[in-house]
């Protein structure tokens, strides 16, 4: 038997950077708003490849949802898995039936790994799209890195250690770079010398360049800063297979690997497709100009849910920075509808692209006029904006204390340790 819930004013679907802006502005007014996630905590994406080379603890990029919340009581979370969305309904039904329904709903479910029908893909690549998922590559990497170095000891030395990461855009990046600089400048301070001789980045991708939204003299300087770490590139060329031992790339050769990691792309949650919408590229959902969806009075859709037009005929690209604007400003006209007030097409404030590589390398394309920059100032300007954006306070205070140590000496005590299944 379900049980009808009615009295909420709104119902947001997901508690990623748009989902908890828009909650956060509703919770300024009042309103009774239903907050459901499947984490009763929301994580900080753009940081999750940190967790995975143990350059930031797990705690760092992960704000639980009733501390954010602990002072609007108009806010309820609920820490649930949503099995179908009733748009046209606005109603929400979990797992054991319960229905909870709403006057405006808002789905902002999130996203997830996109395999592409790739054979082996979801069972031998691990993706970083959660906590768990950086984690677990974290695990991963620690296990092969102590199994050579038992190797090194018992036998002198060890066989090759093959990480192939996936995906030529920021996620897959940033993910080589963090890995070939632990390799390169951490691992020696920890393991024996034939370990990290023998372990290598590939970074494979079927486009001809790696980060394609950027200015092709920021992906010329991302491929040098890349090789300097001594990640190889294999542009070019796609992953036609994952095997437990390696890939089959689509030229029909093969790369063996002990770990690979899938930044190859993502798509909207399947649970969006539930909600009776008509979807676009991604699946996600192709929403008018004030962030609703056409035709359903009373539902937005944002962040990796929607594609938003970018008044030119395109669509905003699917940045941590879209999703957090277009949250508060669906916030804000959903206080209109509530109210009798105007709704108001979403203006997104362009800040840009920014990518980190390695220690005083990253790129960035700053502002509506795209300004680059390369090296130490796109660096700082990184590790800057990501500090603010980091939910709260003690997790911009764990983040600026742990940066220093990563970045100014050789030391990463979370990688021989930190991260270990227990």
């Amino acid at each position: 038997m379900s049980d009808t819930v009615r009295d909420y004013q709104v119902i947001i679907v997901g508690a990623g950077f748009a989902g908890v802006a828009a909650a956060q502005r509703l919770a300024k007014e009042r309103i009774r708003t239903l907050l459901i996630d499947r984490n009763n905590y929301q994580q900080f994406q753009p940081l999750l490849y940190q967790v995975a080379t143990a350059q930031l603890a797990a705690n760092d990029v992960a704000a639980p949802l009733r501390s954010l919340f602990r002072k609007h009581p108009s806010v309820r979370v609920l820490t649930a898995e949503v099995s179908s969305i009733d748009a046209r309904d606005r109603s929400v039904t979990l797992p054991d039936g319960t229905v909870f329904r709403s006057d405006v709903l808002v789905i902002s479910a999130g996203a997830e790994v996109n395999y592409f029908g790739t054979p082996g893909a979801d069972e031998f690549s691990y993706p970083l799209y959660s906590v768990d998922d950086a984690t677990a590559l974290a695990s991963s990497l620690v296990e092969q890195l102590d199994r050579a170095d038992t190797a090194a000891a018992t036998h002198g030395d060890c066989e090759p250690i093959d990480v192939v990461v996936v995906g030529g855009g920021p996620t897959g990046v940033e993910t080589a770079g963090a890995i070939g600089e632990t390799i390169e400048r951490v691992l020696p301070h920890y393991f024996h010398d034939a370990v990290p001789r023998r372990c290598t980045v590939h970074l494979v991708d079927h486009g001809d360049t790696v980060l394609k939204p950027f200015s092709e003299k920021l992906q010329r300087y991302t491929r040098r800063s890349l090789e300097r770490l001594g990640v190889v590139m294999l542009m070019g060329t796609g992953v036609s297979e994952v095997r437990a031992d390696g890939v089959t790339l689509s030229d029909g050769s093969t790369l063996p690997a002990h770990v690979v990691v899938w930044a190859g792309g993502l798509k909207a949650r399947s649970v969006v497709a539930s909600a009776g919408l008509e979807t676009g590229r991604g699946g996600r959902v192709d929403v008018d100009a004030d962030l609703t969806a056409p035709g359903v009075p009373g539902v937005y859709v944002l962040g990796d849910a929607a594609n938003i037009p970018d008044g030119s005929g395109g669509t905003l690209p699917q940045l941590g920075s879209v999703a957090m604007q277009s949250g508060k400003w669906a916030g804000r006209n959903i206080v209109a509808d509530l109210t009798g007030g105007q709704r108001r097409p979403f203006g997104y404030v362009d800040k840009g692209f920014m990518a980190m590589i390695g220690r005083m390398s990253a790129v960035a394309e700053v502002g509506p006029k795209r300004i680059e920059l390369t090296g130490p100032l796109a660096f700082a300007s990184w590790l800057a904006v990501h500090a603010a954006l980091l939910p709260q306070a003690r997790a911009r205070i764990g983040a600026l204390a742990s940066w220093p140590r990563d970045y100014l000496s050789r030391s990463r005590s979370q990688f021989v340790v930190g991260n270990r299944p227990r």
